[in-house]
């Protein structure tokens, strides 16, 4: 009897799906190239947009008359000129951090809520609310912040001050209205709620039924399924969800701008009035700033755009470390 051996079909190319006859389809072929090209031309403005920041912040930079990273005057007029991002990076971050602090856990529990414990009939409201909010443009969010929000926290200020003085970063020096850091970052932590909640929602109700209901079937509870499935399911979605959000918060200008009483002081203390951020000061000075001074305003630009990139980066590696946690192999 002659046996024969069952003709083995080549694999696929890489580039594309092969016909039987080993080429690769035309379609396939245009679909590889604009897939191709749009990534290239992502890259391209991205070196782009590096290479023009770097260019004008080396001709500034080469003027300065002080310590760029270090200095916490901003005078690119003067003679000389001196400026630096001390004030600016100092309020940046700590913003920024408040706002994660407040947003964060808060938009995992509305998202917990939406998709795992509210009836569906409560659950379609409660999101459609929340995607309405991501849309809310940020300078409504400031005029709503300046009018509401400022006045209404002077009296929390006032009670963390009696309460927690001692812990310094709560000590109030001076009075006046709470137009101040912490009140930035209270309103950058509604402005990326949103945002982080639409993300983290839809990561959760992705998670496979199979892995809850055998949860439940071992006698689990409602929170350890969460806790034992949902969670670690979800983990590289809420880091990408933190990272969309911080990256907002890091780069808010209109809201900041219109809340905060800028100046150009570094100061533990939290509810004092001053600070600023490099997205406010670069909106507040662009206009009335010279050639030079936009210079120098576009140098600060340069280290949020590297700052954001790092923030990036950071939480890739993060997330390419849990890959059993990122849902690829459910």
């Amino acid at each position: 009897m002659v046996t024969t051996t069952p003709t083995e079909t080549p694999p696929p190319a890489r580039g594309g799906i092969r016909t039987s006859r080993g080429s690769t389809r035309p379609g396939d072929r245009i679909f590889l190239g604009l897939s191709r090209g749009s990534g290239i031309t992502l890259l391209v403005i991205m070196a782009a947009i590096a290479g023009f920041l770097t260019y004008r912040a080396v001709l500034a930079i080469s003027k300065d008359d002080a310590n760029f990273l270090t200095t916490s005057e901003w005078n690119p007029a003067g003679s000389p000129p001196v400026f630096g991002i001390a004030v600016l990076a100092f309020g940046t971050v700590v913003s920024s951090v408040i706002a994660m602090l407040i947003a964060v856990p808060v938009a995992i529990g509305i998202a917990l809520f939406i998709s795992h414990y509210a009836p569906r009939k409560l659950a379609a409201p409660i999101s459609y609310v929340v995607d309405l909010l991501a849309a809310v443009p940020s300078i409504i969010y400031g005029l709503w912040g300046a009018i509401f929000l400022v006045p209404y926290l002077d009296g929390l200020n006032k009670w963390l001050n009696e309460y927690f003085a001692w812990t310094y970063i709560f000590a109030k020096a001076s009075d006046g209205v709470a137009r101040n850091l912490f009140t930035v970052g209270i309103l950058l932590a509604i402005m990326i709620l949103p945002i982080i909640t639409n993300v983290t929602r839809e990561v959760f109700l992705q998670v496979p039924k199979m892995h809850e209901e055998a949860a439940l079937a071992l006698g689990a509870t409602r929170w350890e399924v969460i806790r034992m499935s949902v969670l670690p399911f979800g983990r590289s979605g809420i880091i990408s969800a933190s990272m969309l959000g911080l990256g907002r918060a890091l780069g808010e200008t209109m809201a900041v701008a219109v809340v905060l009483s800028p100046s150009f002081i570094i100061s533990g203390r939290l509810l004092d009035p001053g600070g600023g951020t490099f997205a406010q000061n670069i909106a507040a000075k662009f206009n009335e700033a010279n050639e030079f001074g936009r210079d120098a305003l576009i140098a600060s630009g340069l280290v949020l755009f590297f700052i954001t990139l790092l923030v990036n980066g950071a939480a890739r590696w993060i997330i390419a470390r849990r890959k059993e946690y990122s849902g690829a192999n459910a």
